[in-house]
């Protein structure tokens, strides 16, 4: 399996920004999102995670503007945030886009969520953002504003329904540059055959070699932001460590 990364571009009131934890008003911007998915797309990417973080949070849309860097770009893209109902659905998979990325609604309209996964294949993946308690793993929605239940349970459900494809994130991980949830990633891998996309924490190349040793058990990508935008490594040198 090869090893593929993402690198993201997260979007809120016009700019490319990173977050700390998913947390709102925490944004850091880097300008112009066309901009920065380009210089991506001129490093060597094959695919760019465009977030749509307003929608997330249910504050507005970047909804044209994100249609206009779908456009403009010549790499896959998976495009996320705010994909709630089939009106949201239609509009980023018109924009040309080669695969969307679930979150709330897979959690909070699950009749709705299972339908569109096996209607639309692998088009379609679901983002399932994890905050490890006392209480077991719990799945964050809303923007990780609220609780969306049991991680185990939804995975079982999404399987039966025929998710093709997961997008892992530890809350607790991502935009903190302290290194990736392994463990999470070997226990999510075991519970399911669909491939599995790493998201949040990675802060070195290093990070990322130890990503890709787990691409044998379903670990087929990861999402990597704040590390490029900081700095740490090039996407060069990242694409190099896990070719």
């Amino acid at each position: 399996m090869t090893f593929t990364l993402l690198p993201a571009v997260d979007v809120a009131g016009g700019q490319a920004v990173r977050l700390v934890r998913g947390a709102a008003g925490t944004e850091t911007s880097y300008g112009d999102p066309l901009e920065a998915a380009l210089a991506w797309q001129r490093a060597g990417a094959e695919w760019i995670h465009l977030v749509d973080l307003d929608a997330a949070f249910g504050r507005g849309s970047n909804r044209e503007l994100l249609a206009d860097v779908v456009r403009r770009l010549d790499v896959r893209v998976e495009l996320s945030g705010g994909i709630r109902d089939d009106a949201s659905l239609k509009a980023a998979l018109d924009t040309g886009c080669d695969r969307v990325n679930l979150g709330t609604a897979a959690l909070e309209d699950p009749a709705w969520a299972d339908r569109i996964v096996a209607e639309h294949g692998e088009q379609v993946a679901v983002g399932l953002d994890v905050r490890i308690t006392e209480q077991g793993h719990r799945l964050a929605a809303r923007g990780w504003t609220r609780d969306g239940g049991d991680l185990w349970e939804v995975l079982a459900r999404l399987d039966a329904a025929g998710c093709r494809r997961y997008v892992v994130t530890d809350v607790s991980k991502d935009g903190t540059l302290q290194g990736p949830n392994v463990e999470l990633l070997r226990e999510v891998c075991a519970r399911t055959d669909a491939p599995v996309v790493a998201s949040g924490g990675v802060s070195s190349v290093d990070d990322l070699r130890a990503l890709a040793e787990l691409a044998p058990l379903g670990v087929e990508g990861s999402i990597v932001g704040k590390a490029l935008y900081a700095g740490n490594f090039t996407l060069e040198q990242a694409l190099a460590a896990v070719s």
